[in-house]
């Protein structure tokens, strides 16, 4: 018994089924979604009111004087400078000796920040992991994360008062037999001092985000290792690290983002004309010829400078960390 199949003439084959165009009811659905998520929950949207409404305020809208680096401003005229100069502020600062002089320091302040200031709070997290004893394990903590609550000032006015002529580093070192050393006055003691000065009140707090981290590691992983020999350093090397990597890899590009902003406040509590060679960063170069030189128009390029090498930084590290390790912010 045969079977008969009809078969279309040449030129009349069906087309090819068309792509299926997105469905307005999708997005209309999404949006009635939002709307219905904003009216359940808006008493918790309106908390992001006041931190929107901050940044907006005192970071977005002064971007717009990033134009007087290109204009001429005078005090008393207009906000936005009297008249278009042009490049002529970036070219002096870029053919200005002293500009390049700060611009090293603050390669060198960021640099030496970020390589002793990032790993120390995982090395302390993890020795605070390995603590058995509750009670010596909280007064670590506590002792160190004090710091952080005190104010920069405070900082600046115990580390000079520790470090000062007839201080009690002074007065250590005269019981060694050795002669007064003027930390405060001496150009190479200034980034052993903003450093040390930097670990002391920083370390502590870091420290809590790589604890929090490290409690998110399955305790599984552990008696896994442990079953195939690893000792006490395999694991930390094979689990810990691994576990808490996110949180390392995300810190070390806000840190990177932030390195040529080496922190202001401190330089100039701790720095003077006589450690001008070695402390001098451009944040503060920035505001003696803004703020005390009234040259703003100069201040201003010199900072949009920094922003710009800033940005780069973190995009850079941002797209590197997202190649290399698949961690990043964005």
């Amino acid at each position: 018994m045969s079977t008969s199949t009809t078969s279309a003439p040449p030129g009349t084959q069906d087309p090819p089924p068309a792509r299926a165009a997105p469905r307005r009811g999708t997005r209309v659905s999404a949006r009635t979604g939002w709307r219905r998520a904003l009216r359940r929950d808006w008493q918790l949207y309106s908390l992001a009111i006041l931190p929107l409404l901050f940044f907006l305020v005192f970071r977005y809208l002064p971007m717009i004087g990033n134009v007087i680096a290109f204009r001429r401003f005078e005090p008393g005229g207009s906000i936005f400078g009297e008249e278009w100069v042009g490049l002529r502020y970036v070219q002096m600062f870029l053919s200005d000796p002293t500009f390049w002089q700060v611009f090293r320091n603050t390669l060198w302040m960021g640099g030496l920040t970020l390589v002793f200031c990032f790993p120390i709070p995982i090395v302390l997290a993890l020795l605070l992991n390995e603590v058995r004893r509750r009670s010596l394990k909280r007064f670590v903590q506590s002792v160190s994360y004090l710091p952080h609550f005190l104010s920069i000032v405070i900082v600046a006015g115990i580390t000079m008062q520790m470090l000062a002529s007839d201080g009690p580093v002074n007065h250590v070192l005269g019981w060694l037999g050795h002669e007064p050393i003027r930390f405060i006055q001496e150009p190479e003691w200034f980034r052993t001092i903003y450093v040390g000065s930097e670990i002391w009140q920083t370390a502590g707090w870091g420290t809590i985000l790589y604890l929090a981290a490290l409690t998110t590691i399955d305790e599984d992983l552990y008696e896994a290792a442990r079953i195939d020999g690893a000792n006490r350093w395999q694991q930390i090397w094979h689990v810990t690290l691994p576990g808490i990597r996110p949180t390392m890899v995300t810190l070390l590009i806000l840190n990177i983002g932030t390195f040529m902003a080496v922190g202001f406040e401190k330089v100039l509590l701790l720095y003077n004309p006589l450690t001008y060679p070695t402390a001098d960063v451009i944040s503060t170069y920035v505001y003696r010829a803004g703020v005390e030189s009234n040259s703003f128009s100069y201040a201003a390029a010199i900072g949009l400078f920094e922003a710009i090498i800033g940005l780069v930084l973190i995009t850079s590290a941002n797209q590197l960390s997202r190649r290399t390790v698949g961690t990043s912010l964005w």
